[in-house]
């Protein structure tokens, strides 16, 4: 294994002024640098370990699934080519006016490379509304790429974190692998109610392009920002 380079080594090595930096802003700015040359790698080893876990449970029964042609799918089905499946539970229950606005940021990011992504992998976004509803609020977001599917019952999300017993609806983001015709779940998102004080969740839709973007300014997240639909509503 190569030996990494000390952090604030590289850091000082790679710092390069812009125009009018002063010395403060400069040492401030390299030192921070230091951090996220730590940050990079710690991500990736959180990345290595996660690629590391060993099978987790099959699912404990065959749950199906509709698509946009009104075909009967089953878990399995969803893979087609690929042995490694991502699954995203989006809030857009039937009793909701509009989806989730978070639901709505994270797969607005996920739509362009959903194309790219299909070369390795299967993706696949469900919903509990009926598919057509799914598409109709799609097509007024420009979305184009992402595949929608509908739950015939409430079992897979209930399963899966995405249903609370009292109705209400969550995000789940859920990875599957099959090995030998045999699906197993792989990785779930688990970070939801273990946020520190003054964090959001940083759970199922993390990590978001959005949330990365906000981060790299001055007034960050905020205390009190929200996405918002501000426009009418889906049929």
């Amino acid at each position: 294994m190569t030996e990494l380079k000390p952090a604030p080594d590289l850091a000082r090595a790679a710092s390069r002024p812009y125009p009018n930096d002063d010395p403060a802003y400069r040492d401030a700015r390299t030192a921070l640098l230091a951090e996220e040359i730590e940050l990079r790698r710690h991500i990736e080893r959180v990345a290595a370990q996660r690629r590391a876990l060993p099978p987790g449970g099959a699912p404990p029964q065959d749950y199906r699934f509709t698509d946009q042609d009104g075909r009967d799918l089953g878990l399995a089905d969803l893979f087609g080519r690929h042995d490694t499946l991502i699954t995203y539970f989006w809030m857009y229950g039937p009793q909701r006016a509009l989806p989730c606005p978070m639901c709505t940021a994270l797969l607005g990011g996920l739509d362009a490379p959903a194309r790219d992504l299909a070369q390795r992998i299967a993706l696949a976004v469900i919903g509990r509304s009926p598919v057509a509803r799914q598409l109709t609020f799609a097509r007024q977001r420009g979305w184009r790429n992402l595949r929608f599917l509908a739950t015939t019952d409430d079992d897979f999300p209930r399963d899966y974190r995405g249903l609370a017993p009292d109705g209400s609806e969550w995000p789940a983001l859920d990875v599957w692998v099959k090995r030998d015709g045999r699906v197993r779940h792989f990785w779930g998102a688990e970070l939801g109610g273990t946020q520190d004080p003054g964090q959001d969740p940083r759970g199922a839709p993390d990590p978001m392009l959005l949330w990365t973007m906000l981060d790299l300014t001055p007034a960050g997240r905020g205390t009190d920002w929200y996405p918002k639909l501000n426009y009418g509503t889906a049929a």
